[in-house]
């Protein structure tokens, strides 16, 4: 476990607490509503359960008393008077399955994780019930192990417990946050919010409520369904710990929270996540739109039960600061990961090497399981240095990747016209080479977070790729931070959504430094060496896996890599 608190000066403040509760671990972060600075906060990991291969389980119970022991060592260790603190939000790892009984308040069985993969012939059996494009055209989602309804439905046809209790009408289903808010409300309050219940695979993404024909054709009670709400309203007060009384006034998913945080309230913005994989959410407005390229459509938030629904539009990279590690563990170019920035630096440029780390296939947009890891262009003059620079280059050339079919998505449902321009300046309005098909002209900047964001090169070069700034924040912990700001503005301690974007406060801004020319013909190289890396793997062989099973389960896995980093 870990702690950290900034020093007491003495004057009064308001602060609001933020519960963020992870794949392996659990902190809270109390933040100062003046400055949107963290001022205190407790850390604890859980045990990961993995019962057979493809399998993990998190124990209900832990992750409960661990959220418990956050909030009081937070606030203890900060000197924090629990009259100060007006307000607490929960952040969460999405999907994530709990069933427990309303009568004991125990769990029926362990958490079925995220990244969980035992529900496959779940879903095959649930593609023979109803049509997978009606799926998505109700929910934003494919038929998925990913997603919370297919976890439910493997508990109800294989633990017997389950069954029983959902017959007998005890049985309370509900993602972490849910689990969360109806202990820490002292068992009052069932309910999840949009971000989380849209999830699930069963909430219509439209009406923002539970969808009849989706819930029948996965064939749970939809009396064991929490009540959905806004990610910004009161859903109770705090039961237990030394914050009794303080209102549970915010809930949001880890990914949103972290737009959220980021201040992402207008079409077009965007966020990414460094972690081990790249996660990237863009805002697309008030209504869904629907991808033609893999990417997930998904409800961004909803800033009051009164507010309307914001929608956004998901993209996952599986290799991000993994390949880091790659060159540290596999390949022994580097000692720590910290040598990067400096080696990578060491050259002006990769000597026009470049390296597709498709370890497990290619992930968004292109969802290729026969493409695998491949470097080209080397020659007697290559050094580790290029091979290390051509990495970094690698993570930022994926993301482009990403925001580019976000953008071809956003033109293609209108909600950007043709001529909607970047910022001015690094040329990305005025790039119109169909050989690069730049559709990151939407993108006016790209916020930041996640560890291997603290690298300025790869900065730099993202911004290059992209051709629009890329903005790093002072606050890093933006997941957090999120679900702080959703529990202040339901409080009132923030008044709009406007005013929390003059909390958000900048670290370094890194502006594109490529001609038009220059970056048409760096991504045209990129390309080129994709294709190398497509086909090599037969659908025959025993690891080429099925294409479409292999876009669902890449979603879950780089999501969860970014988030807990």
């Amino acid at each position: 476990m870990a702690s950290t608190a900034a020093a007491a000066d003495g004057a009064p403040r308001q602060l609001v607490g933020a519960l963020d509760q992870g794949t392996t671990s659990t902190r809270f972060i109390l933040f100062d509503v003046a400055t949107g600075s963290p001022v205190a906060s407790h850390q604890m990991t859980h045990k990961q359960h993995y019962p057979h291969p493809g399998w993990v389980e998190h124990d209900p119970m832990e992750i409960l008393d661990c959220a418990e022991q956050c909030i009081d060592e937070a606030v203890a260790l900060g000197g924090v008077d629990p009259a100060s603190v007006k307000a607490v939000g929960i952040t969460n790892q999405r999907e994530t399955t709990v069933v427990w009984d309303k009568e004991t308040g125990k769990p029926l069985c362990h958490a079925i994780v995220w990244l969980d993969t035992r529900t496959r012939s779940t879903c095959e059996f649930l593609k023979q019930r109803i049509d997978v494009d009606r799926v998505r055209e109700l929910c934003g989602l494919p038929v998925s192990t990913y997603f919370s309804g297919v976890k439910l439905r493997w508990l109800m046809d294989n633990r017997p417990a389950v069954k029983e209790a959902l017959d007998a009408g005890t049985a309370l289903f509900g993602t972490i946050d849910t689990w969360l808010v109806w202990n820490l409300s002292g068992r009052v309050t069932h309910a999840t919010d949009v971000t989380n219940a849209g999830r699930t695979m069963l909430m219509d993404i439209r009406k923002m409520d539970w969808n009849d024909e989706l819930v029948e054709a996965v064939g749970v009670p939809r009396s064991c369904l929490p009540t959905i709400r806004s990610c910004a309203e009161v859903y109770g007060k705090m039961a237990g710990t030394v914050l009794a009384g303080v209102p549970i006034s915010g809930v949001v998913g880890d990914q949103q929270a972290a737009l959220v945080g980021q201040s992402c309230f207008r079409v077009g913005e965007a966020k990414a996540t460094y972690g081990t994989g790249c996660f990237l959410i863009v805002n697309t407005g008030d209504t869904p739109v629907f991808s033609s390229q893999g990417l997930l459509t998904t409800p961004a938030y909803q800033l009051g039960p009164d507010a309307p629904p914001v929608y956004a539009l998901e993209g996952s990279i599986a290799i991000a600061g993994a390949a880091i590690s790659w060159l540290k563990d596999n390949l022994h170019l580097i000692h720590t990961a910290a040598e990067v920035e400096a080696l990578a630096a060491s050259v002006p440029d990769a000597g026009d090497v470049y390296f597709v780390p498709a370890f497990s296939g290619l992930f968004a947009p292109r969802w290729r399981q026969d493409a695998r890891g491949t470097i080209v262009g080397l020659t007697q003059y290559t050094t580790a240095a290029h091979i290390v620079r051509a990495t970094l280059e690698a993570i930022a050339f994926q993301v482009m990747e990403v925001l580019r079919a976000v953008g071809g998505d956003l033109l293609e449902s209108g909600v950007l016209g043709a001529s909607a321009g970047g910022q001015d300046g690094g040329g990305a309005a005025e790039a119109t080479d169909d050989a690069v098909n730049d559709t990151t002209s939407f993108i006016r900047e790209v916020r930041v977070d996640g560890g291997a964001s603290v690298n300025n090169l790869l900065m730099q070069m993202q911004a290059d790729l992209v051709g629009a700034p890329v903005l790093r924040p002072a606050v890093v912990e933006t997941t957090a931070l999120g679900a702080a700001f959703a529990a202040g503005l339901a409080v009132g301690v923030f008044d709009s959504p406007e005013s929390l974007r003059e909390k958000w406060t900048l670290d370094r801004r890194f502006q594109p430094e490529l001609s038009v020319a220059q970056r048409a013909h760096r991504i045209g190289k990129w390309e080129k060496a994709v294709q190398r890396s497509l086909g090599w793997i037969e659908q025959d062989e025993p690891d080429a896996e099925d294409e479409t099973d292999g876009e669902e389960e890449a979603a879950a896995v780089a999501e969860g890599a970014a988030a807990d980093e």
